[in-house]
């Protein structure tokens, strides 16, 4: 890599952290960043997963001390296995295959993000919890985002809102918890078993994490429409080009 790579890298490292930090989508800008880079899509999603570890560890940290409900641990177990399947998956079925669904896993986690104002209006149609829902639910939502992972904290707040009866506050740093512990197995299984580009990794890390804090630190204070329109419009034209990658 030359200065400019590590100065590209290492800013969409920044990004992807903060912007998870406040909306989610932050591998929706790593991911495309590194296969632009010349990475191949599974080694970009692999060094992308690595990369990005930092700056969930950042918002939580930048969370520590407020409420979680009494369910974290159990649903942190559950989110471990079904991160261990989704990195299994990915590991295990042809390069082809993953290049192939990427441009649409992309552009459905894009739409999540688009559409997550409405998902928001849903969460108070919880009225008690729903055990079994939250449970099948979060392990479906945990391979996922073993497997690719961009929108996950999207993914898990429709899901946690649905089916928790909590405040919307604890809904969302139980989110940022078990999107932790996805990221963590996810870590270890690519750390051991994965083409991860470790150069690319250990400059985007640091970067990822100082993005992660901050985010945390300032999700109140900023415009979240405005973030979400952005990394939606990214997202919209990053999903198009791997499309046309995957097809052309």
């Amino acid at each position: 890599m030359d200065v400019g790579d590590v100065v590209l890298m290492g800013g969409a490292g920044f990004v992807g952290g903060f912007v998870n930090s406040i909306a989610g989508g932050g591998s929706l800008l790593l991911f495309p960043t590194l296969v632009a880079g010349g990475l191949g899509t599974v080694a970009a999603n692999v060094t992308n997963s690595v990369a990005l570890w930092p700056g969930y560890l950042g918002n939580v940290a930048a969370l520590r001390g407020s409420s979680r409900p009494s369910s974290v641990t159990s649903l942190a177990v559950v989110s471990a296995v079904g991160a261990a399947a989704g990195c299994a998956l990915l590991l295990l079925t042809p390069t082809r295959v993953f290049s192939v669904a990427v441009p649409f896993l992309v552009l459905g986690a894009t739409a999540l993000l688009a559409f997550q104002p409405r998902l928001r209006e849903l969460l108070g149609a919880a009225h008690g919890d729903h055990r079994v829902k939250l449970y099948a639910g979060m392990l479906a939502g945990a391979v996922y985002g073993g497997y690719f992972g961009g929108g996950l904290g999207v993914i898990l707040m429709a899901l946690l809102g649905l089916t928790l009866s909590a405040p919307l506050a604890e809904v969302n740093v139980l989110k940022g918890t078990l999107q932790l512990v996805v990221a963590t197995v996810s870590l270890v299984v690519f750390a051991l078993l994965g083409p991860v580009h470790w150069a690319i990794a250990l400059v985007v890390a640091p970067s990822s994490l100082a993005g992660g804090v901050l985010g945390g630190r300032l999700a109140r204070r900023l415009s979240e429409p405005v973030l979400r329109v952005a990394v939606v419009g990214f997202g919209v034209l990053a999903g198009v080009w791997l499309g046309i990658r995957a097809f052309g």
